[in-house]
């Protein structure tokens, strides 16, 4: 099965000139309920007021049969919108969501979960 690796990058997205040799660049994503903090290379607590932040430069990687990590990345979920309930469609999921990204952190899945992280492409739409 075809699956993606992801990497942040520290590249500003304005910096890249060229595509990558596979897979895609993303840029726009914005992260609700965390941060991602660059020198710690992870998602971190939100700052005090700071409802939703940037998420740097992803880069999508095609992969076959990959192996997922067992630590050091949170599978956050990528909703559309905001509202992040949509309608059921026959896969399961709702139709705002898009697919799981893989963020790396040093806390475990369930703090992130508790504190209901995701990334969302659009805040107004």
């Amino acid at each position: 099965t075809l699956s993606f690796d992801f990497e942040v990058l520290s590249r500003n997205h304005e910096d890249i000139k060229a595509k990558p040799e596979d897979g895609c660049f993303i840029y726009g994503l914005f992260l609700e309920g965390a941060r991602y903090d660059p020198d710690e290379e992870s998602l971190v607590e939100s700052r005090a007021k700071e409802l939703y932040t940037s998420m740097p430069v992803m880069w999508l990687k095609p992969v076959g049969d990959r192996v997922i990590p067992d630590s050091g990345m949170y599978v956050c979920p990528c909703y559309k919108t905001l509202q992040r309930a949509g309608t059921l469609s026959t896969t399961g999921h709702s139709t705002n969501f898009v697919l799981p990204i893989e963020v790396p952190s040093k806390m475990p899945q369930a703090h992130w979960i508790k504190r209901a992280v995701a990334l969302i492409c659009a805040l107004d739409y």
